[in-house]
């Protein structure tokens, strides 16, 4: 082992994993490097841009600020899950609006929206996802999805109709 020669053991999309090596190690450090779970993106490194975004016993967390320490014994979601239902149902309610352009936001944006209540309002979404920021698309695609996820039918039209 290297590091501080722990063993860190936690549940990962539904499977227990066990990481060897320092307890200091950012989580997405481990998702990406050792588990080869790339769907958690590194952007700003610094916890400005929500990329990196991930669920912690089904709270948004953002892995390039917590240490692999901190999950031990807890459950972890990363986009790759398809064992949780709002996840599932946001993620299908982006791809119905077109709610991406250049996708780099979008793994973590669905963690986090997947999180926001049903029937919330416009101002209510913009402000779950304030964390995460989108240089490309802009928002109204990405708000039309989650309040569509969040109608529980992402199948149904938009509530404003297409997409942006």
């Amino acid at each position: 082992m290297n590091g501080d020669g722990v063993v860190i053991e936690f549940t990962l999309n539904g499977k227990q994993v066990r990481s060897p090596g320092s307890s200091a190690r950012r989580v997405l450090d481990v998702l990406r490097h050792e588990l080869g779970l790339t769907g958690t993106k590194d952007g700003c490194g610094v916890g400005e841009c929500g990329a990196c975004a991930i669920l912690v016993d089904g709270e948004p967390r953002l892995s390039c600020l917590l240490p692999v320490a901190e999950v031990a014994g807890l459950t972890v979601t990363t986009i790759e899950s398809t064992d949780d239902e709002a996840v599932e149902r946001v993620r299908s309610a982006f791809l119905q609006e077109g709610a991406f352009q250049c996708g780099f936001c979008t793994p973590g944006m669905i963690l986090v929206a997947s999180r926001i209540p049903a029937g919330a309002s416009d101002d209510e979404v913009r402000a779950a996802i304030s964390g995460n920021l989108c240089r490309c698309s802009g928002y109204a695609g990405i708000i039309r999805a989650v309040r569509r996820a969040g109608a529980g039918d992402p199948d149904a039209p938009g509530e404003h109709g297409g997409s942006a």
